[in-house]
């Protein structure tokens, strides 16, 4: 299956994946988790609208391929839940005085006062269920600051599935990071949004080639099938 990410390739950039590019998957483990970053009211708003009309008032959203993904991770998140695959949410942490990375950004990112009050909160489709850990950080990357790591090693995880936004900022540096920490990584290509289709692609080429596997979405949901069964084992133990 061709890949969208080589429409933005050039010539040279085809002959040198052809002679040097990765020819196989690094794999993953026997005992994922599905991190799901950022999929939340601040970015996609709470209707479904284009991303050019969208931004007229909220700056940083995402538009309609925002939400198509949202569509396609209710199918990933049903198969974790099915299969025992544990599940973490990640957020911003944006209360109690918390200064976050994008405060930056200023008023060119601010948020209608309605919104402004639910931009943290997870969006309906994929909320968290009870039992599920939800994590918030100050940084893009969800292990800078946050108790996931330690949560990773409690659950006895080898492997992170990775979605949700943007492609190119808090979902990429989460999935460096946790290569750094030496976890198989994989990121699902169907369920990862960006404010722009060339960072979204190209992002995923480069993840690809260097830090994880991606993935399609019937593939990820392969997967969990066949080693949920090890969750569910170690829960009966």
């Amino acid at each position: 299956m061709a890949w969208e990410w080589e429409r933005f390739m050039t010539e040279q950039d085809k002959a040198h994946d052809e002679m040097w590019g990765k020819k196989e998957n690094f794999g993953f483990g026997e005992k994922p988790a599905l991190v799901l970053i950022d999929i939340y009211y601040g970015v996609l708003g709470f209707k479904r609208e284009p991303l050019l009309e969208q931004i007229k008032t909220i700056p940083g959203g995402m538009g309609l391929e925002g939400w198509e993904a949202v569509d396609r991770t209710v199918e990933l998140l049903a198969a974790a839940r099915k299969h025992s695959i544990p599940v973490i949410h990640v957020t911003k942490l944006d209360k109690n005085g918390i200064i976050g990375w994008g405060r930056k950004m200023g008023k060119r990112m601010s948020l209608p006062e309605g919104l402004k009050d639910r931009a943290s909160e997870i969006v309906e489709e994929v909320a968290p269920i009870e039992g599920e850990m939800i994590i918030h950080k100050a940084a893009p990357s969800a292990f800078q600051g946050t108790v996931l790591p330690f949560m990773l090693r409690k659950l006895g995880v080898d492997t992170i599935i990775a979605c949700g936004e943007s492609t190119s900022g808090c979902v990429r540096a989460t999935v460096v990071d946790g290569t750094t920490y030496r976890y198989n990584m994989g990121v699902v290509a169907e369920c990862c949004f960006d404010r722009t289709q060339m960072s979204h692609h190209v992002n995923l080429f480069d993840m690809h080639q260097k830090y994880a596997d991606v993935i399609h979405l019937p593939e990820a949901i392969a997967y969990f099938e066949k080693v949920g069964s090890n969750f569910k084992q170690s829960v009966s133990s």
